[in-house]
């Protein structure tokens, strides 16, 4: 499984920004997806986590209420939309798949990663 993240960059304070993982030689719809977070000089974090028909999702305290998961799985693609950020959120972010069939923290196959920087 290689998972692909896109739509990372810079952001100003308050401004929004939608992320994409993606997947070849896999089909998404199979697993629950997590994106998980790590900034420089921390630990990972859980940002949030989807199951696989997307009728279940989980959020990290520090995101509820302006992150948002869903996931299209015709098109193989889930996506983490942004809104309010914070420099706080400033980190690489990942979208990984879960080992087991709901949202447990348990990721088995990572992709590399896309930086969001959130600065004035």
């Amino acid at each position: 499984v290689q998972l692909v993240e896109s739509g990372g960059g810079l952001v100003q304070p308050g401004g929004s920004l939608r992320l994409s993982c993606t997947a070849s030689g896999a089909t998404l719809g199979w697993h629950a997806i997590g994106w998980i977070r790590q900034a420089p000089g921390k630990e990972r974090e859980g940002v949030s986590c989807i199951s696989k028909e997307g009728d279940s999702t989980t959020y990290a305290d520090s995101v509820k209420g302006r992150f948002t998961i869903s996931r299209d799985n015709a098109k193989n693609t889930v996506y983490l939309q942004m809104n309010s950020l914070k420099p706080e959120d400033t980190a690489v972010y990942y979208c990984a798949t879960e080992f087991l069939d709901y949202c447990s923290g348990d990721y088995d196959f990572w992709g590399q990663g896309t930086q969001v920087t959130v600065s004035s």
